[in-house]
């Protein structure tokens, strides 16, 4: 059953179908205007082991996900630098690319490295940036998507999130048995850890400001429980686990309490509850049904899923109470928000005519775009930088997971061979440390 038609009911009770594998990106949309790059295949180190990754084609693969960047193939580059004395502009102009990457892994000592490069304006014939990133054989290809940040930062003044990782949950079916998992990878779906294996369905997956902790609910015993679990030791801990609805959790920003969703008293209702105390304090008073808090980057309001107008539409309320005030008005239906880091903008799911799509409200103008393009799109994620945004889709009744621009100019699909996978949402920045 479709979160979203669940949704439109109760807002509680979506069973995902989801699978268990690395997550393979394909673009599927590319962006018009992207800028021409020239990465050249980074040197090795001259004898000792050979570095487990090939960096540049890393930053190459990173860069062309962004939708910003179009690197040139290997094939067409005129020559392969790999120190500033070496680059003739000249060669690069006649390429047409305005800006040039080089660089080379050395050996630093056993299973240790430095990562060396340059990157160039080929126009002004002028070097940009010039870094040398220490690592390890373990850490490479983090360290990697690291290079890619500063390039990323240093061409379009946007802090760079290829770094970070995402956090999903997938589902495998066996044998008439269905396994539920909830799984962290790296920003582009590689190296898949599994946090969580349960027989029972997990969801809304929320990761802590500081990215070391993963909130979810969980159905193990038959009961809908919200836990908190440590992403790097597995260690967890149940936070609510009421009578009725225990749901959709969501971090404040300093990590101290979570806004969640309950039917303790009988209406399904936004609460705050504080991790330190363990105590819960309810914030919505309406017959109709709350839910899908999400709180605002300043930690004074919350947005919150609501039906008290007849139908779900998004409504933003103090974090200390008082009047809830309606924010989406096109459309008859709109849930499921998630606030830009900067607070300017809201994603959601906007259903229309028969479809659900991603759509992105500016909050100060009240402008609203659809961004996505299928059918049943939802639980959509900003990048922490505000430049992306994933979510989950469906590809030949298999879910999958998907990320636009937040322009809707660039598009891409992230998938498994085998099974599903849903309920995405991306890291904050210091989700990249590991």
């Amino acid at each position: 059953m479709k979160k979203i038609i669940v949704l439109l009911s109760l807002f509680i009770g979506y069973w995902p179908a989801l699978a268990p594998a690395a997550l393979t990106i394909e673009i599927t949309q590319g962006m018009e205007g992207a800028v021409p790059i020239a990465i050249v295949p980074f040197a090795q180190p001259a004898g000792g082991a050979a570095p487990p990754e090939n960096v540049s084609q890393i930053v190459m693969d990173d860069l062309r996900r962004s939708g910003r960047f179009e690197p040139v193939p290997e094939q067409n580059l005129v020559s392969q630098p790999h120190e500033p004395g070496q680059v003739r502009f000249q060669d690069w102009k006649t390429l047409g690319v305005e800006n040039l990457v080089i660089g080379k892994v050395e050996s630093s000592g056993p299973d240790r490295f430095n990562i060396k490069f340059f990157v160039f304006d080929v126009y002004r014939g002028n070097k940009l940036i010039g870094f040398s990133v220490p690592t390890t054989r373990k850490r490479m290809r983090h360290d990697a998507h690291r290079v890619s940040d500063l390039i990323f930062e240093k061409l379009t003044g946007l802090r760079g999130a290829f770094a970070t990782r995402i956090a999903y949950v997938t589902e495998t079916k066996s044998a008439g048995k269905r396994k539920y998992k909830l799984e962290v990878s790296d920003s582009d779906g590689y190296g898949p850890k599994t946090i969580l294996n349960s027989k029972e369905p997990l969801m809304s997956p929320a990761w802590s400001a500081d990215g070391k902790q993963l909130a979810y609910v969980s159905f193990e015993k038959k009961r809908a429980s919200i836990f908190m679990q440590s992403v790097e030791t597995a260690k967890r801990r149940k936070l609510a686990s009421f009578d009725g609805v225990n749901g959709a959790p969501a971090w404040s920003p300093d990590g101290r309490q979570l806004a969640i969703t309950l039917s303790r008293d009988g209406n399904p209702e936004i609460y705050i509850y504080s991790l330190a105390g363990g105590d819960t304090r309810r914030l919505t008073r309406n017959a109709a049904i709350d839910t899908e808090p999400v709180w605002s980057p300043d930690g004074k309001s919350l947005v919150f899923t609501s039906d008290r107008g007849g139908t779900p539409q998004l409504y933003s309320m103090s974090v200390q109470g008082g009047r809830a005030k309606r924010l989406t008005f096109e459309g008859k239906y709109n849930a499921s928000a998630d606030f830009s880091f900067d607070g300017k903008r809201l994603a959601m799911v906007h259903g229309a005519g028969g479809s659900y799509r991603i759509g992105v409200l500016e909050i100060e103008s009240g402008v609203f775009n659809i961004v996505s393009d299928g059918r049943l799109d939802e639980s959509p994620s900003f990048a922490p930088n505000g430049s992306m945004i994933i979510y989950a889709t469906e590809e030949g009744h298999r879910g999958v997971l998907a990320a636009v621009s937040s322009d809707g100019r660039f598009k891409q699909r992230f998938s498994t061979r085998v099974g599903n996978v849903r309920e995405p949402v991306w890291s904050p920045f210091a989700g990249g440390a590991r």
